[in-house]
């Protein structure tokens, strides 16, 4: 069976990203806009309500515009934006975070692609909030870093122009677009601490949670930590949990170590007496990050084995 498929923005950097991973496919067609037609609202909305499944490339305001263009009900959708993540009606696309999201995802018409830091930030904090060895309410801080390229077009000219810095902080007026998914989607009540950073290498990201272990009310070991995420991560294929003995002999970890994947890897660093953690999260910003994420969600929603066409 062929499925009818239309990146509405394809030509931005997810777009790119999710075009190529699909490119030679023999069970997808898809339908294309050329030039001044991608901007046309008649192009658009004849290509929005003839495909199978849509991906959405856009910036929010144009992603809810597109949305309001399907006037059927057998279109599905999937939305890279963050206009629908924390949106009722719409599931989170992120299907390793819970035993049920798979099948949600699975039966939704309307499904949010999650963004690069919330996933490896719900990755390593939600299995924690759900075994109680955090707080849903205690004040959590998420520090991370991430390749260029998931700044879109203009940060990526910036950084190949050579007019950019070796790294640079950012979101420091603490109104990130990502801390509403983050904190909903990972079980906490409170908004987190969110430090994000920009680095001079195209792509890939680490995403870190500190905590300080003797401050929590069960104080849990690094042992009750790393369990609940084998736990929570057991036979998933793209979302792997490296072992403690692995991770202590580590004196480096790479942000550009999974690139090209749709694989996320979790860390648990830990001190000699047990008091502090390091949770870190290795993912690329375009792949489970971005575009892979936008594919495994798409093999879901048309049935097929999540895997297809993903390394």
């Amino acid at each position: 069976m062929t499925h009818t498929i239309f990146i509405d923005g394809e030509a931005g950097t997810t777009g790119l990203e999710i075009r190529q991973r699909l490119e030679g496919r023999a069970d997808l067609e898809f339908i294309s806009l050329t030039g001044d037609l991608r901007k046309d609202p008649t192009a658009r909305a004849e290509a929005l309500n003839a495909a199978d499944a849509v991906i959405l490339c856009l910036p929010d305001e144009a992603a809810r515009e597109a949305v309001a263009m399907i006037e059927n009900t057998t279109t599905r959708v999937i939305d890279a934006s963050t206009a629908f993540r924390v949106a009722t009606g719409w599931t989170y696309g992120f299907a390793e975070m819970d035993a049920v999201q798979r099948g949600e995802i699975c039966g939704s018409r309307r499904v949010s692609n999650p963004g690069c830091y919330p996933t490896g930030f719900i990755g390593l904090m939600r299995p924690l909030v759900k075994a109680g060895l955090v707080p849903a309410d205690w004040p959590v801080t998420v520090n991370a870093v991430s390749g260029y390229s998931g700044g879109g077009k203009v940060m990526i000219a910036e950084f190949e122009g050579g007019g950019a810095p070796a790294y640079r902080a950012y979101g420091l007026s603490l109104q990130h677009k990502h801390v509403p998914e983050m904190t909903k989607h990972s079980g906490l009540r409170h908004d987190v601490l969110f430090t994000p950073a920009v680095g001079a290498y195209r792509q890939g990201m680490l995403v870190e949670v500190p905590l300080q272990l003797a401050a929590l009310p069960e104080t849990p070991s690094i042992d009750r930590l790393h369990g609940a995420l084998v736990e929570a991560y057991e036979g998933c294929r793209f979302v792997e949990v490296a072992g403690l003995d692995e991770t202590a002999a580590m004196t480096g970890l790479d942000p550009e170590g999974l690139n090209g994947t749709n694989s996320m890897r979790l860390h648990v660093f830990g001190n000699r007496d047990g008091s502090q953690a390091r949770l870190v999260a290795l993912l690329d910003n375009l792949g489970k990050g971005a575009s892979g994420a936008a594919v495994q969600n798409l093999n879901l929603m048309l049935g097929l084995d999540e895997a297809t066409g993903l390394g």
